[in-house]
């Protein structure tokens, strides 16, 4: 047989199957590896939020019973005033920093 552009003209199967792969790796490389890193990250993400959102709440709980029993025993309303004032200066501390949105 005879040789054209470097490959015998009964291996055209094969070149074609190449190509076709060579394709399909380039769109994969440039569209599904960034797609899939995004994916993760969000879904990462929104398991670490809830997993501090979960940790707050206990957190706090734990607290204002540890304030209700050992600070201010049969006072809940005291451990109560206690621990909004933290939250609250902790707010207050958070609005400071914040800042302004950009006008446009």
């Amino acid at each position: 047989m005879t040789s054209v552009g470097g490959a015998s003209s009964g291996d055209w199967p094969a070149q074609a199957t190449e190509t076709v792969e060579n394709v399909v790796v380039a769109v994969r490389d440039k569209s599904v590896k960034p797609l899939t890193t995004v994916a993760r990250a969000i879904v990462y993400g929104l398991v670490a939020a809830a997993v501090a959102q979960v940790v707050l709440v206990l957190s706090s709980v734990g607290v204002l019973r540890l304030l209700d029993i050992y600070l201010f025993p049969r006072r809940v309303w005291a451990s109560y005033t206690m621990l909004g004032g933290i939250f609250t200066l902790a707010g207050l501390f958070l609005w400071v920093l914040r800042r302004p949105r950009s006008k446009g």
